[in-house]
């Protein structure tokens, strides 16, 4: 994982509409940058509705949601159409942006190793720079840490 103080990686990838879109297009507002494993998982699915429902509050402190995994741009939209999510999801399928902030690691089921995405969430200042991390966060309770993390 990279550490708060780093500046935040810089990467364009596609949105759930094929639109690019690059990190430092967000310079001067607060992104909440949150990887995610897989589309239409039970786990993934709570924690994309929950920073759905407090989307009013993130756009109140002029914070932008921003969800990754490597599920395709068509998956995202289905995704976000189904769940009506209002934030954007990027498709990383070439683990450019995953690998750049250090989410793609050996992860256990079942006492089976494989390698996917741990789900993770930065919090980047105006300026560019994590000013937190927070490994391993549990589905149901992401938006509301972050939330709390960033008011004052």
């Amino acid at each position: 994982m990279l550490n708060p103080g780093t500046p935040a990686p810089n990467f364009t990838l596609p949105d759930q509409n094929g639109n690019p879109v690059t990190l430092s297009d967000f310079s001067g507002r607060k992104v909440v940058l949150y990887f995610y494993p897989k589309d239409n998982t039970p786990g993934c699915t709570r924690q994309a509705c929950a920073f759905a429902a407090a989307y009013e509050e993130f756009q109140s402190i002029d914070a932008v949601v921003i969800g990754i995994s490597k599920d395709s741009a068509a998956s995202h939209a289905k995704f976000a159409a189904k769940y009506e999510l209002p934030f954007l999801l990027l498709s990383d399928p070439g683990l450019t942006a995953i690998q750049a902030y250090d989410v793609w690691q050996e992860k256990k089921l079942y006492g089976k190793a494989s390698m996917g995405v741990v789900r993770s969430t930065y919090i980047i200042d105006e300026e560019g720079v994590i000013t937190q991390v927070m490994p391993k966060v549990k589905p149901d309770t992401n938006a509301a840490d972050v939330l709390a993390a960033l008011r004052p």
